[in-house]
């Protein structure tokens, strides 16, 4: 007797999907279902566990080799394991509602193994069916993949359990049927064509960032008259951009304030620290975070608002070494400034109070500015470069960058 074998199913695992062109389609997998069709990246570069796979495996690694950059020894690799630790955090409740994935960008190699009439007609959404050990290759999205496989693998080193990861569904697109040379070439498009936000635009947008946070605060606590109309500061700030064109509204940018309230809080190190992530746990000993904005907000809005004619008219009060320089003198009047340089704040009004902020050489060259060979200031020496000489000229109004700003001379 010889049984017959089944001619019309189609094992493998079935996903739901949209196609948005002939070759390629977006959906969701389980976490498991996916960790099962695509290999680990880091496995497959491991070269012990490589000798001991099966040859479906190691032709999977060739392949990859084709279309992705190696994880080993890389700062790709590297962030691989930041990203697992940023996905528990989230799947934790750390950040809230506030966090986000990229969908993976997958290229099947092969032809699918069946793909259903559509579910909903008029729709196009259908069944695809991936067979097992299908070539299935992120070309975009690597370091995510390689971070679930982390977490799947011991979710117990990131806090996490079998039963938490076992619901979750990740998004995903799959080019289907490609050539090499064509997913090598999307590959490219994704890594290479795309124009990566300026640090100025993504420290502004990073709400776990404190000093961020308390920049973005002290902007809505400043009022300031704007044709007519009592406006936040805000409206005067440039959250996008190193540096304020001539022609635009705002007259000073969110990173120069940024700076100054990363000095106000830690005084000369902090300008070393102005592009550096603020936590929590970076606050001087003895303080947090609610203690720091009691006291800064209010102290650096009385500045900025004293001196809104010099924030408006451009004055040298908004190249951002000048206004970082202001900060580090700021910090002494703070409550966890070293008690045998701090201040009141009236001795710091006091040495603010006679300073020349209009953008002359007479006052600023050599001290926050060079004068070029056409005779113009120009204040691009930074806050790094420049804040400690500001600092110090605002401080010792005595020396000869002190009487200099205060339009005494040498």
């Amino acid at each position: 007797m010889r049984l017959s074998l089944p001619t019309a199913v189609v094992e493998g695992t079935q996903v739901t999907v949209m196609p948005f062109r002939e070759d390629a389609v977006v959906g969701t997998i389980s976490l498991p279902a996916l960790l099962q069709i695509v290999p680990s990246p880091r496995r497959e570069e491991d070269a012990k566990s490589l000798k001991a796979a099966s040859g479906k495996i190691r032709q999977h690694a060739e392949i990859r080799a084709q279309v992705q950059r190696t994880l080993k020894a890389t700062a790709k690799g590297k962030n691989a394991g930041s990203y697992a630790e940023y996905i528990a955090a989230g799947l934790s409740g750390t950040w809230g509602d506030a966090w986000s994935t990229p969908p993976i960008t997958f290229w099947h190699a092969d032809a699918l193994a069946a793909i259903s009439d559509e579910l909903v007609p008029g729709t196009g959404l259908r069944t695809i069916t991936i067979a097992p050990g299908a070539t299935v290759v992120a070309v975009d999205g690597e370091t995510q993949l390689t971070a679930w496989h982390d977490l799947y693998d011991d979710p117990d080193s990131y806090g996490l359990t079998y039963p938490q990861l076992a619901p979750l569904r990740i998004p995903f697109e799959m080019y289907v049927g490609l050539s090499a040379t064509d997913a090598r070439q999307i590959f490219h498009d994704r890594n290479v064509l795309g124009v990566d936000v300026s640090k100025n635009l993504s420290m502004s947008m990073d709400q776990r960032d404190l000093a961020t946070r308390l920049t973005h605060r002290l902007t809505e606590v400043v009022r300031v008259e704007v044709d007519g109309r009592v406006e936040p500061f805000s409206k005067l700030v440039d959250a996008n951009k190193r540096q304020v064109s001539k022609t635009a509204t705002e007259v000073v940018t969110l990173s120069a304030l940024r700076a100054l309230v990363v000095a106000a809080l830690y005084g000369r190190p902090g300008l070393g620290r102005s592009s550096d992530t603020v936590q929590e746990a970076d606050l001087p000993s003895g303080t947090d975070a609610e203690l720091v904005e009691r006291a800064l907000i209010p102290l650096l809005a009385g500045l900025i608002t004293e001196r809104l004619p010099h924030f408006t008219a451009r004055g040298a009060i908004t190249a951002p070494a000048v206004i970082a320089g202001i900060g580090v003198a700021a910090h002494h009047t703070t409550p966890w400034a070293d008690p045998m340089h701090a201040m009141t704040a009236d001795e710091l009004h006091r040495l603010l109070a006679d300073i020349r902020w209009e953008r002359e050489p007479v006052y600023w060259d050599g001290v926050a500015a060079k004068t070029g060979t056409t005779g113009r200031l120009n204040f691009s020496g930074g806050v790094k470069d420049s804040g400690g000489r500001v600092a110090d000229a605002i401080l010792y109004p005595a020396t000869e960058a002190g009487r200099r700003i205060r339009g005494l001379g040498a």
